[in-house]
């Protein structure tokens, strides 16, 4: 099978159960039945594909019943066959092994190109025809072609999992709908297989492989959808658009045989795989090519009327088709965790900028922010359900806080400069739809042509709160005003009713999480009210008002979106949603899939001491706590006895002081749901941080062994603030949307002196020299991040740019000879610095080590410190493994919104 990531642990009790004959090195994917993991099979000495099926799924086949199954397949013996090495039972766990090739799968290839070449997309289902012709005629009827099953080895088809579907069809004995699993790809179904027909022929195998053909030379398969519903009705009751009307240079043989194999009734389609391949091949002419623009008879308009009939009579089964449903007419609802490959995962430091997930109406499309690249940063992502991997996003660096435009055909999103753009899914660049007018507090895309966002401007002295942009770009119009009467400060993460008639959006009232509100605002006269206490809020189409609570806990309660009320008490339906400061993790599609994370949406960390030339050891092997990596601090004492960090937590996040190295851990605060950028004061009594208490993030600085109360250091907005050495100046730097250097002395002239100000670019993480001479940060005014050196107070005698391709987080060292970086390969950095009266020259940079087992790269703020002595490093590594330490895990509840009516219309 395909080489992949390792995407979660293997579970011991399987690695035990056939240690004797296959030792696992790491899992390669998951899909619908089966988890699939790289093996090294110990008698032969070769490296195999281990199959797993899913545990729900072995409980009800039986292991004496489908190893029988399984073994009808094992004889097939062709080139264009992945053949059956082994299968069996092992404690439990239903297994069968197959080769490991490398290469890709045909649905790889699609997503990179969309579209194949004509030549190369009838070679690829010629040579797969021959291999199900084989099958046929040996009785083996696949029932699961499509591009997942397609593998390229070296641009070779090899087809997977032949007869699996049948042999677990087979050994369920008609017990389908307890497995929560399908046996069929809806977008590939034939009508017969669509319509729960139990005895397929080998033409289903024919319709599907001409799906698959289609799909490579349009783009797309033959009948698409928002929901399987709607796919499975089209394909019984709908024409395909021929592939001449999408693509004109294909040939009349190719298409018409296209046409033919897409046939609603099995017996109007080619006789065999062997057929369908002579007609592509030009050998054989298409009986009829008219097929190609197809006339419909009265009498076949007949038969796919009795067609169209029957599905309508069996919609109640199509859940049983795809094993939805408890029969004949409830779904069941299914909940699982969703595993993404490390290379792939949720960012795990985006928590604090608002949501990451969104998922398409139809379900089967997740977005999210996740890493950019070993540098650091984030873009956006796309996971396809129906595959293992995920793609990035191009253009989309930066992005955050997705959301679908309700075709599923576009993407919503926020850049770090709080531009709201969007991005088609087919290819096309991003493009701005509103620029520097937006906050970034969620946004939501109506069927009223709007998308619907946030006012940067909120607050007391600006009474704009939810305002909506056309979809096509533009200015933005109010939607909804603060009334500061009712203690209103910030309104935000915007829901469109799907009527209309109004929107749902939170409340900010007082800071902390317990002080939010989730409020509906009447579009015919631009009036709100509030509704209940709550973080954030979802319509699901069902008729209920879902909102999440301060503790996690996902509420439900009956909304009429025409009356724009509550109806009926709310019910709990589910707890353990990570909740964080700036919203929380949860996106529901209009077909009723929810998928949330859980916990504190962090991750555990240790700090630990890391010499020059990389070598790491903890500073306290009993200490790892759960961080969340965006805004971390990790600041050293002046003397280097304490360890200022941030900590994730159930209400936010918060600075504790650790005394060195195996001293306590003190918590330093407690107000506010976002503590960080912490540094210490020049005397080491204080520690200076940014904080949200006040509602906008501010300076404040609190003594360091907590007694006493926190005090505001300045009255303006500001994202990162510390004191020169000699205390004469605060250096600070400003808020989203003016992200400069500036200072301003703390006695005497107070006027504001600008820094370090470009119009092409932003300021950030400025750091003083040890004799106050010299102010080095972070600048991304030639188009990336690099680290620059001014003279302080003097900042206009000079700039010389320190790094080269490329930096971020720079630390003086405490001689002031030296100063760190962490470059663009993820490396830290040092350069000798030699003064020379008024200026100073750089030596040669030295990489000393490397930084891909911390946290990421934060361009904001380091992420370590310098120890005293300029020979140590204090660093904070992942620790993986560690559950309850703040680790989020992506959680997926199918048929949501029947659980909902079973618990709220019991």
């Amino acid at each position: 099978m395909l080489d992949g990531h390792c995407m979660t642990a293997i579970p011991e009790r399987l690695s035990a159960a056939l240690a004797d004959r296959y030792t696992i090195e790491r899992e390669l994917g998951a899909g619908g039945m089966a988890t699939v993991f790289l093996a090294e099979d110990l008698k032969h000495k070769r490296k195999v594909a281990l199959k797993v099926l899913r545990p729900e799924l072995a409980a009800v086949l039986g292991a004496e019943r489908f190893v029988q199954e399984i073994t009808t397949t094992a004889s097939l013996q062709h080139p264009h066959i992945l053949p059956l090495f082994d299968s069996g039972e092992a404690d439990g766990f239903l297994f069968y092994v197959m080769p490991y090739v490398e290469g890709e799968t045909l649905r790889d290839k699609l997503n990179r190109e969309t579209q194949l070449g004509i030549d190369e997309a009838v070679r690829i289902t010629t040579e797969v025809a021959d291999a199900l012709d084989y099958a046929h005629r040996h009785g083996v009827i696949h029932r699961d072609i499509k591009p997942e099953n397609i593998l390229l080895h070296d641009g070779r088809p090899m087809v997977a999992d032949f007869g699996i579907a049948l042999a677990v069809s087979a050994a369920a004995g008609g017990r389908m709908t307890e497995t929560g699993l399908s046996l069929g790809t809806p977008h590939y179904m034939s009508p017969e297989q669509a319509t729960a027909e139990k005895d397929l022929s080998a033409r289903s195998d024919i319709y599907s492989l001409g799906s698959v053909l289609y799909e490579m030379l349009t783009g797309n398969p033959p009948h698409t959808g928002a929901s399987v519903q709607q796919i499975i009705m089209k394909i019984v009751t709908e024409e395909a658009a021929p592939v001449t009307a999408l693509r004109k240079s294909v040939p009349p043989n190719v298409a018409g045989a296209v046409a033919q194999a897409l046939e609603k009734l099995p017996a109007d389609r080619q006789s065999g795989a062997q057929e369908f391949a002579a007609q592509l091949r030009g050998q054989v002419p298409v009986a009829g090519t008219t097929r190609v623009h197809p006339a419909v008879t009265e009498a076949k308009q007949g038969r796919r009327a009795i067609a169209a009939l029957g599905a309508l009579s069996t919609i109640l089964l199509v859940a049983a088709i795809w094993g939805w449903t408890r029969p004949p007419t409830e779904l069941p609802v299914i909940r699982y965790q969703m595993a993404i490959p490390p290379a792939e995962a949720v960012n795990s430091g985006a928590p604090v900028m608002g949501r990451r997930l969104a998922l398409s109406p139809d379900g089967m499309q997740l977005a999210y922010v996740g890493a950019a690249g070993p540098s650091g940063g984030y873009e956006l992502w796309l996971r396809n359900r129906g595959q293992l991997h995920a793609m990035r996003i191009p253009g989309t660096e930066s992005g955050r806080r997705p959301f679908f435009s309700p075709d599923g055909t576009r993407l919503g999103y926020f850049t770090a400069d709080q531009s709201l753009r969007a991005v088609s899914l087919t290819g096309e660049p991003p493009t701005t739809l509103n620029s520097g007018d937006l906050s970034a507090s969620g946004g939501a895309w109506g069927s009223d042509g709007y998308v619907y966002a946030a006012s940067r401007g909120q607050g007391p002295g600006d009474g704009t709160g939810i305002v909506r942009v056309p979809e096509g770009g533009g200015g933005a119009e109010v939607v909804t005003t603060i009334d500061t009467s009712r203690g209103e400060r910030i309104h935000e993460w915007p829901v469109v009713l799907p009527n209309q008639k109004g929107a749902l959006f939170s409340v900010v009232t007082s800071p902390g999480l317990t002080g939010r509100r989730i409020a509906v605002v009447d579009h015919r006269t631009g009036q709100h009210r509030h509704l209940v206490e709550g973080v954030a809020a979802w319509y699901a189409p069902s008729g209920y008002l879902v909102y999440v609570t301060a503790d996690g806990t996902l509420i439900a309660t009956p909304f009429d979106q025409d009356r724009l009320e509550i109806t009926g008490p709310g019910h709990a339906v589910l707890d353990g949603v990570g909740v964080h400061a700036l919203g929380a993790d949860v996106t529901l599609s209009a077909s009723g899939t929810l998928m949330y994370m859980t916990g504190t949406s962090g991750f555990a960390v240790q700090p630990v001491w890391v010499d020059r030339q990389g070598r790491a050891e903890p500073i306290d092997p009993e200490w790892t706590f759960p961080s969340a990596a965006l805004y971390s601090t990790t600041a050293l004492s002046p003397d280097g006895t304490r360890l200022v960090v941030s900590q994730q937590d159930e209400s936010g996040q918060h600075l504790w002081v650790k005394q060195l190295p195996r001293g306590p851990n003190a918590k330093l605060t407690f107000d506010g749901t976002l503590n960080s950028r912490a540094s210490w004061a020049p005397d080491g009594r204080t520690v200076v941080f940014v904080s949200d208490r006040s509602g906008v993030n501010r300076i404040w600085r609190q003594v360091a062994d907590g007694s006493g109360q926190a005090e505001l250091v300045a009255e303006h907005p500001a994202n990162e603030g510390f004191f020169s050495p000699d205390g004469a100046w605060f250096i600070y730097r400003g808020i989203a949307g003016d992200r400069h250097v500036y200072a301003r002395r703390t006695e005497g002239d107070t006027a504001v002196l600008t820094v370090a100000r470009s119009e092409r670019g932003e300021e950030v993480a400025p750091t003083l020299s040890p004799d106050g001479r010299w102010i080095a940060y972070v600048s991304d005014e030639s188009g990336r991040d690099e680290v620059y050196v001014r003279p302080f107070p003097d900042v206009t005698r000079m700039k010389q740019q320190i790094s080269a391709g490329g930096g971020v987080e720079p630390r003086w060292s405490h001689s002031g000879n030296e100063l760190f970086y962490r470059s663009e390969a993820d490396e830290v950095v040092s350069v000798p610095i030699l003064l020379s009266g008024s200026g100073f020259t750089t030596g040669a940079r030295q990489v000393l080590f490397s930084m891909g087992d911390y946290l990421p790269a934060n361009r904001y703020q380091p992420t370590y410190d310098v120890v005293p002595g300029d020979q140590r490093f204090i660093l904070t590594k992942r620790v993986t493994g560690d559950r309850e330490a703040g680790f989020g895990e992506l959680i997926v509840v199918e048929n949501f919104l029947e659980d909902l009516r079973g618990r709220m219309d019991p």
